[in-house]
Parts: structure tokens; sequence; C-alpha cells
């Protein structure tokens, strides 16, 4: 059975210390194998692909990914209440919240972030339709101010089976979080993911944009008057995405991103009076997740910095910038001591750990990208501790792991699903890699998916465009394998970071505006 459990405070690294011995040859490998050109204009195209293979619900007539059908139409029913829609967060039928919401927030933050980019590449309306399908979902869940539908189906049940979500026969119970079985982390992350909706659709969509924004702010007070980690109202989640930075993080985020919606001094004085309490200033991390929320909380704190209007918070907002650049230099090999750095393989890669370890690289070339053009819009630079890096070297990095992910690497790999000539054709998915429901309707069973398709040692009949899998191990290793999991399955937290980062590159290529730094 799969668990995506991120146990980030417990788990080592798995380390590969020694690496940084072949950083030189590495590196060369890098600076020769980076100059061949990537299409970052196909890579956003199957990218927003992706998100269409993952949706649950009544499919709409546009669907473009064709061997996808109907699912979970019942969804919510037992419990009186109309949770059809969302997303599938990977390659099982559950509906988790927690990631489903990251994932819609980052889509948001990379329109927010590089909306022209993508309406150039014109990938916009599939952008936000990609947002849309989850915020529809979340109206949904949310059914009163302190009421919110966690999770459909649950994940021991669903991994005892091996079906296509169109033959779904397993569990479809819904959990909630409520005032008596609180779930701050997921009420705050859900709050972050409308209130950054709410302002991706506040031209296009302003009805709808002012209906998102009312759910976040009734979510944020919710989640922060009674407060609660989700999994300990909800037993069934904790085994695959258990909340195990706590809630803290997620009441910054979703004050920052309410801030960044309505421009109202109560959310920024959230961010700054619990800076210190809820360790906004005080973690310094090295990793951005579905769970874990810090660098994004600190990195957006930091930015406001250089607004006159902030100079009041200047002293809690310098403190935001300062973990802000701990993970920044830690992503870069900059911090002054090695435990303090980002381990990476010996191709380059990061590699913070052996489970799905892309997501991690995907949020932090993100990360890494908006931070340059906000050193480069403000004229700074990044202070580490050895060395100053200005905007063009941190985009060079960044850049490095997007490269990397699409197949500048040792196993000339691409591990985005569909891009390039060789990539993963056994992810472990379970509508991939059964015959798609519109070519045979006939019913396949549980043990009957596990008989005849997971075991079989064929290419999955479809092919999940535009999925990141969970990537190599630390020697930069991969085994296409439908049943390793840990490499092969692929998250829709992966790929939503990387929507925008490939509009910024197709920008970056069209206007030659950056020569790659060999520095790393």
């Amino acid at each position: 059975m799969v668990k995506k459990m991120n146990h980030h405070q417990n788990t080592p690294r798995f380390a590969c210390h020694w690496t940084f011995l072949l950083f030189s040859a590495a590196l060369f490998a890098i600076s020769t194998t980076a100059a061949q050109p990537f299409d970052y204009a196909d890579a956003l195209t199957k990218s927003l692909l992706y998100f269409e293979s993952q949706r649950s619900g009544r499919l709409p007539y546009n669907q473009r990914v064709t061997w996808r059908d109907h699912s979970g139409l019942t969804d919510g029913l037992e419990q009186g209440v109309d949770l059809v829609g969302g997303y599938y967060d990977a390659g099982d039928h559950v509906k988790f919240g927690l990631p489903m919401a990251f994932t819609v927030t980052m889509l948001s933050w990379g329109i927010i972030q590089f909306h022209d980019e993508i309406a150039i590449a014109g990938e916009l309306e599939h952008a936000l339709e990609a947002i849309k399908w989850g915020t529809d979902y979340f109206i949904k869940a949310h059914t009163s101010p302190n009421v919110l539908w966690a999770e459909v189906g649950d994940g021991d049940t669903d991994h005892y089976c091996w079906q296509r979500p169109e033959d779904m026969t397993t569990s479809r119970q819904a959990y909630k979080i409520d005032q008596n079985n609180p779930g701050s982390d997921l009420a705050g992350e859900t709050a972050a993911a409308m209130a950054a909706a709410s302002i991706v659709f506040k031209k296009t969509n302003p009805h709808y944009s002012v209906l998102l924004l009312h759910h976040a702010q009734e979510l944020f007070e919710f989640g922060d008057k009674y407060r609660g980690k989700y999994d300990g109202s909800i037993a069934v989640v904790k085994s695959y995405y258990a909340s195990v930075s706590g809630y803290m993080d997620e009441l910054l985020w979703a004050a920052v991103w309410l801030y960044e919606a309505t421009d109202k001094e109560e959310y920024l004085n959230y961010v700054v009076d619990n800076a210190a309490s809820f360790g906004g200033i005080g973690w310094a991390i090295s990793e951005f997740s579905w769970d874990v929320k810090y660098a994004g909380v600190q990195i957006m704190a930091s930015k406001l910095l250089e607004k006159g209007k902030h100079k009041q918070h200047a002293h809690i907002l310098k403190q935001y910038r300062s973990k802000a650049e701990y993970y920044l230099c830690s992503c870069l090999n900059k911090n002054n001591h090695t435990t303090n750095n980002i381990d990476r393989t010996p191709g380059g890669l990061l590699y913070i750990r052996q489970w799905n370890n892309m997501q991690y690289v995907t949020t932090a070339a993100f990360l890494l990208t908006i931070y340059s053009d906000f050193l480069q819009d403000s004229n700074l630079k990044l202070h580490c501790p050895i060395g100053t890096v200005d905007h063009e070297e941190i985009l060079s990095f960044a850049k490095s792991q997007v490269d990397y992910i699409l197949g500048s690497n040792p196993m000339n790999m691409s591990y985005l699903v569909g891009y390039g000539s060789k990539y993963p054709t056994r992810v472990h998915h379970r509508g991939a890699s059964i015959v798609s429901y519109r070519e045979n309707k006939g019913f396949i069973g549980c043990t009957q998916g596990y008989d005849h398709w997971y075991n079989r040692a064929k290419v999955n009949p479809n092919v999940l465009v535009g999925a990141v899998v969970g990537g190599p191990d630390c020697e930069d290793d991969f085994g296409d394998q439908r049943d390793n999991f840990m490499q092969t399955e692929a998250c829709t937290y992966n790929t939503a970071p990387l929507v925008g980062v490939f509009a910024r590159l197709l920008q970056l290529e069209g206007n030659n505006e950056l020569e790659l730094v060999s520095s790393y």
C-alpha cells in the first residue's frame, strides 16, 4: 500500500554527502547538457493537461484528456452533501483536502506572479480552469462557516483496490472538520487557496472572486477560533497526509494571502503579531511542501519590506526575510555549514528525501524564480553566509533544476511524463495503467485490476501527460516500475509549482535575458 506521510521532522534526509566531492564534475556535465534547448511552451501545455487527468466528478464537454470519464458521482451522498468534483491527489482515488488546497494555492500563485507570461503562451484559460475545478469543490465542501469537508474515501480501503476511477467500488465515506473536531491546518490552507484564487479571478470573474474571498475569510476565522490539527480529528488521514508541522504555519499562510487579497491591515497584523509564537520568524526551514508552509510565508512577508507603508513592521518583516534567505541560501548551497544546505545528487538535483523527492524540487524552483524576479525589480541581491548572489544566478539555478526534470540528467530521462522522447511509462497510477473506460466499459474489479493490470510488465495503456513523478534517488538512479511508488507515483502538488516557472522560462528564452551561470 502506498502511503504519503511526510515525516519532515523525523525522517533522515537519506543524504549522499559524498556527492559534494563530485560537484565540479557534475557541474561541468550540467553546464554542457543544460545548453540543449528545452521546449518550455510544450512543457507548460502538458503540465496543465495533467490536472484534467486528475479530475473527479462529471467531466465537462471540453475535457481534453479523453481516456478519462465521469467518476465519484455520488460523493457525499451518504452524508447528505454534494461533494462531487475536485481532484484525486495522485495515483489513487481519495480526495484529500490538504494537498488539494495546496495544489490550488500554488497554481494561483503561479498565475498571480506570471499571468502575462502564461497568457502570451496561450494557456491562461486552461490554467484558470485548473484552479476553478478545485475552488468549485471547496465551495461545495465548505457547507457552513464552521464546517469543512476534509476528505472523501479513505486510503486504507482505496489501496486494497486497483481500479479505474470510473469503476470505483471502494468506500466513499466523507469526513469533516467542525468546531468540535477542529482542523486549523486544513481550514488555513483552504482559506489560502481561495484567497489566492480570488486574486486570480478578480478581473475576469469578479462575482466569483468575491464569493471565494468570503469563503476564505470565514475559513480563516474558523481555523483561528477553533484550533487543532486536522489529523487529530480525522484519524484516517494520519497514515497519508499527517500534519507533522502543525497548524500554525497554515494560519500565517492564510493570513498573508488574505492580506494580499484584501489589503486589510488586520491580516498583516496577524502575521506580525504571531510571527514569534507561531514560528514564522523562529523556524529556519529547508523545504516547502503541502505540509510545511513556513518558507512560503517568509518569502511573502519579506517582499512586503520594500513597500514604504510597512515601515512600522520593519523589525518583524526583516526577521521573516532572514528566514526566507536561509531557505534560499540552503537551496543554493550558500549557508555556512553543509548540514544547513540541501543535499544534491551527483547530477545536481536538490535532494531532500527518498519518497517523492521531486515535490520539493518543484516548490524550490518556484520560490527561487519568484524571489529572483523580486530582487531584480527591487535592485537587490541575496546575501548568504558564504557569498552574495544576484538575481541572474538564482534564476540560473532554478532553471538548472527544471532542466534536470525535463531531461538534463544522468538518466537522460524526462520526469515530466509525456515530454521528450524518454519518460516514465509505468507510472504508479490506477487510471493510466488500465485500459480506458471509454475503450472498454466492462467492469474491472479490485483484484482483477491487480492481477491483470498492476502486475503486468507492459507500459501503461494511457500516458499521464504532464505528471511529475517522484523522481530519482540520491544517486540519480530511477526505476520505471509500477510498484516503485516512491519514484513513479505523481502528485498534483508536484506539477502545480511548475506551471508558472515554465511560463517564466519561456519568456526568458524569448528575451535571451540570461546567460546560464556555471557557478553551480
